[in-house]
């Protein structure tokens, strides 16, 4: 049975362009529930370690700097079969591809500055929500 939480993430050119409030809005009207919500703002060692699973691949340097070039928003996120929702709701990873109507088709500016992140599988949804979270992603 697929499990019924994620992780997302409003990434900083999203929250700092001022559209997490309506990407959640978005999110929560597709019948997510927020469990647990905070901003931060990612040092690159935390940024590096989070997205250590690409450490190789050639857009890592550029994520991480990214992703600690300002603040986002860590969110676990509640629906049946969590993973595969969210997915569906944020569109492909290129906005010009992403399908009307998803998140990343309404808020992203690009490729590389695609608005949020979502987990790829539960196993990583439980292990993500842990890194921003700890046990109060699994509760």
């Amino acid at each position: 049975m697929a499990g019924n939480r994620t992780l997302a993430i409003i990434k900083p050119d999203a929250f700092g362009s001022g559209k997490a409030g309506k990407i959640i809005a978005h999110l929560e009207a597709q019948g997510f529930a927020v469990i647990c919500a905070r901003v931060i703002h990612m040092t690159k060692a935390e940024a590096g370690a989070f997205y250590e699973v690409h450490k190789g691949r050639p857009f890592y340097a550029e994520l991480v700097e990214f992703m600690s070039s300002g603040p986002c928003m860590p969110l676990v996120l509640q629906k049946a079969d969590a993973v595969a929702a969210y997915r569906a709701a944020i569109g492909a990873t290129d906005p010009a591809e992403a399908a009307d109507g998803t998140v990343r088709k309404l808020y992203a500016e690009s490729k590389g500055r695609n608005a949020v992140h979502g987990s790829d599988s539960d196993e990583n949804a439980r292990i993500e929500g842990m890194f921003f979270f700890g046990a109060a992603a699994l509760v």
